[in-house]
């Protein structure tokens, strides 16, 4: 990678510091008017219960910086956003909250002291849902207001000793994803062996593995072929593929082929048209490529193993660029395919192919290339994608050629949707590529999760 004392190689200069300044500013959020009450519990200070409200919103608490006098503490914890959250603190802990549900947490009698509470769900606590129960004598509950907090209870610097601070920490985090080396991807196309018959066949092994989704954050991740997304495995129509699969897992498998025509045997999920794949054991999928496909491939086995990474691209055949788009100056065959795979649960979290920014890949092109990228939600929540400067047509959906495209520049996948979108890279730079919910994108410190980047040269 390129030093910083030479930026000339692809405009890293202009890229450092457009990449940075993009989401610059970390989204403050008004706390409630009300910040939490004090109740009063009958019998006096002895038998005194505060008890504060605190909502979960969109990867933020609400007051994220609560205040209590020392004695009991109750929390009074309400759901308000449109996902699942829970809050962990001090050892105790909600259940998974679903939208629109609430629980009250009694933390029982607290001395002096901060207390950091947090979502525990993958993703959520990096992503900045954390915040502090400061108990304080002669304190009232409620927000704090004190020095370097504003009026509305948020902290706008997010600990930051000043605004100059925050900036350079994300021009930090945009740096390293222009000079860290990158550790392995996933995803890389898987070479088959062709018996003598044509016959493509595949070997995979499911494994758990050691892998790195973020500089320095190791996660135990659930693989096929022990990266994440699995290996690309890919076949024209009318082809016949078989794929052994080695199961390494302390339990037992499957593999179900989303989006593939194939007969109900093959279909992978257990128990209804194959027993479980024992550990150790292996087995083997056979199958006739019907007809084209944009499928993605995952265990049927449980959620836990999808989510933690049992996932990987199958295409069959290639989606055709409609001659309306050709007529207007598009490439009739792709100079590039990019798979993209999303995710934002499991312990790969908030990632694109498996990797949270500044460990993402990037991407490279030249001024007039035609890309077609394929986009895959192996996650829990739609996710609209958003490619900074071209617009895209969306020319298939779920693998299927639609016969009109439409247009577009933020296409909202969602959880098991394959998506089909041809841009023309027709302006020079360094092009930001992310999720549009952006607290998917952004934490106090900088860009993380669903962010990458395109850079297109001359």
């Amino acid at each position: 990678m390129t030093s910083r004392d030479d930026r000339g190689f692809l405009g890293w200069a202009a890229f450092g510091v457009a990449l940075a300044a993009l989401f610059l500013g970390v989204f403050a959020v008004a706390a409630r008017d009300d910040g939490g009450e004090t109740a009063a519990a009958p019998g006096g200070a002895a038998a005194d219960v505060s008890v504060i409200d605190v909502e979960l919103g969109s990867m933020v608490f609400r007051p994220s910086h609560i205040m209590a006098p020392p004695g009991r503490v109750q929390l009074n914890v309400v759901n308000v956003d449109t996902q699942a959250h829970d809050l962990h603190i001090l050892g105790a802990a909600t259940r998974e909250l679903q939208p629109g549900e609430s629980e009250m947490l009694d933390l029982g009698v607290l001395d002096v002291g901060v207390y950091e509470f947090w979502c525990e769900l993958p993703g959520h606590r990096s992503a900045g849902m954390v915040g502090e129960l400061h108990v304080v004598a002669n304190g009232v509950a409620g927000p704090l207001n004190g020095a370097g907090h504003g009026a509305g209870g948020d902290d706008p610097l997010h600990g930051f000793a000043s605004w100059e601070e925050k900036d350079a920490a994300h021009m930090d985090r945009a740096w390293r994803f222009v000079e860290e080396e990158k550790s392995e991807f996933g995803g890389q196309l898987l070479e088959p062996t062709v018996l003598p018959d044509g016959t493509l066949e595949f070997d995979l092994v499911a494994e758990i593995v050691d892998w790195e989704i973020e500089p320095g954050i190791i996660v135990e991740a659930w693989t096929y072929n022990g990266v994440v997304p699995a290996p690309h495995i890919h076949a024209e129509v009318g082809d016949t593929i078989r794929v052994n699969l080695d199961n390494q897992l302390p339990v037992s498998t499957s593999i179900h082929w989303h989006g593939v025509i194939l007969p109900n045997d093959q279909d992978g999920v257990p128990p209804y048209t194959q027993d479980p794949i024992a550990p150790g054991e292996t087995f083997t999928y056979e199958f006739v490529a019907e007809e084209k496909a944009v499928g993605i491939y995952h265990s049927h086995s449980s959620a836990e193993q999808l989510l933690n990474g049992m996932f990987g691209a199958i295409t069959i055949g290639e989606m055709e660029i409609p001659e309306s788009l050709v007529e207007q100056g598009y490439a009739a065959e792709p100079d590039q395919t990019i798979n993209m795979v999303l995710n934002d649960a499991g312990t790969i979290g908030l990632t694109l192919n498996g990797k949270s920014f500044p460990a993402t890949e990037p991407y490279f092109a030249n001024v007039g290339d035609t890309i077609m990228v394929h986009y895959y939600n192996e996650g829990l929540m739609p996710h609209p994608m958003h490619l900074h400067g071209p617009p895209g047509w969306v020319i298939a959906r779920d693998g299927i050629e639609l016969e009109s495209p439409w247009a577009g520049d933020t296409f909202n996948i969602a959880p098991g949707e394959r998506w089909t979108v041809i841009h023309r890279m027709d302006k020079p730079g360094v092009w930001a590529w992310h999720c549009h919910i952006i607290t998917h994108a952004e934490r106090p410190d900088g860009m993380f999760g669903m962010v990458t980047a395109i850079i297109v040269e001359e």
